[in-house]
């Protein structure tokens, strides 16, 4: 080694920084492996626990602010991780708001991937059969939508321009046309998605071929829907509705009054009379003869057939009884047998 006036040759400090060099590139190289080694670990599940939450994402939240809830809610093991894997796979447009259901056995990659296919939690909202109007909206409020959005959402003007209320008289409500299903809800639905998607499934039941056996009954479509809501609270099982569509309609054909009990007690009620059998509106068919002016609730696809298809029985007369069976007669005085014999309770 050669020395020049007491100082190291260039020859020498070349040397030395050439091991320095290496000495920086092995640490750095050491310390990126050891950061995407803990990087790695910090995309796997939180834990092994199975339990599951609902974790709602809103719109217009930022990856910080999605990564943070993530973290606060234990459910990824640090929020830049997530950052980092998000920005790296897909980038942060691509994360949907909704509400989702998230377990901490979910790594990291599993949970973004739900955020980024939009795999939000899907609650089923129902609408039963057999509902009145009011019914149907209590149970949308009770289900989770404001009162405010529920009553927008059932006011019929904003739906005239559909098909399916082709046949409903202007300014009717949208009683009888709220098809009876079970409807998905994620966070961004609304009540009026919940009514469209419900009319929209009352317009696939009415085929042309049940249009077809409304008009051979001498109905129009929206009596039919009358008639069936009326068939829909009457008749105890789904064998039971093409006789008692039969039974109606005969009366009908006689100039009978229906003689309906549930007539009568739709129309009390919406009066204000609580639920009677005397109180006369026009919706009362032991009084008036004819058709009631609406539906008195939804219908299912079992009365629209029945009343387009009514059984080839000759009845006038039928009554529930309190054994759960429907019975039929042809004369008012075999009902009234059969009325004392099988209703001794329903019928007081």
């Amino acid at each position: 080694m050669v020395w020049r006036n007491g100082m190291r040759t260039p020859k020498k400090r070349s040397g030395l920084l050439i091991k320095l060099l290496i000495g920086i590139a092995v640490a750095v190289a050491v310390s990126i492996v050891s950061v995407f080694a803990y990087y790695t670990l910090s995309l796997r599940p939180v834990s092994k626990a199975n339990a599951s939450q609902e974790i709602t994402i809103p719109a217009g939240s930022t990856m910080t602010d999605i990564a943070h809830s993530l973290d606060k809610a234990g459910l990824i093991r640090h929020w830049w991780a997530f950052e980092w894997y998000v920005h790296l796979k897909n980038g942060e447009g691509y994360l949907m708001a909704g509400t989702y259901v998230l377990s901490p056995s979910q790594s990291t990659p599993d949970i973004a991937s739900m955020l980024t296919h939009g795999k939000v939690s899907a609650k089923l909202v129902a609408i039963l059969p057999g509902q009145r109007i009011d019914q149907v909206r209590q149970s949308l409020i009770d289900q989770g939508f404001s009162e405010a959005s529920v009553d927008d959402a059932l006011d019929p003007t904003q739906y005239e321009a559909l098909p399916v209320l082709a046949d409903k008289p202007v300014g009717a409500s949208l009683e009888g046309y709220l098809y009876p299903e079970s409807f998905e809800k994620s966070v961004n639905t609304t009540a009026t998605d919940i009514i469209k998607d419900s009319l929209s499934q009352m317009a696939k039941q009415l085929t042309a071929e049940r249009r077809a056996g409304f008009t051979t009954q001498g109905l129009s479509t929206y009596q039919a829907v009358i008639l069936a809501s009326i068939v829909e609270k009457e008749a105890v099982t789904t064998s039971d509705r093409a006789q008692v569509a039969q039974v109606f309609l005969s009366r009908l054909r006689n100039g009978m009054t229906l003689g309906s009990d549930v007539t009568a007690f739709y129309g009390s009620k919406l009066a204000g009379a609580g639920q009677s059998v005397t109180y006369d509106t026009p919706y009362n068919t032991r009084l008036h003869a004819g058709l009631p002016p609406t539906p008195v609730s939804n219908v299912s696809a079992a009365s629209l057939d029945a009343v387009a298809n009514p059984s080839s029985t000759n009845w006038l007369y039928f009554v529930a009884g309190d054994d759960g069976v429907v019975h039929f007669s042809q004369t008012l005085a075999e009902h009234e047998r059969l009325t004392e014999q099988y209703c001794k309770k329903l019928c007081n």
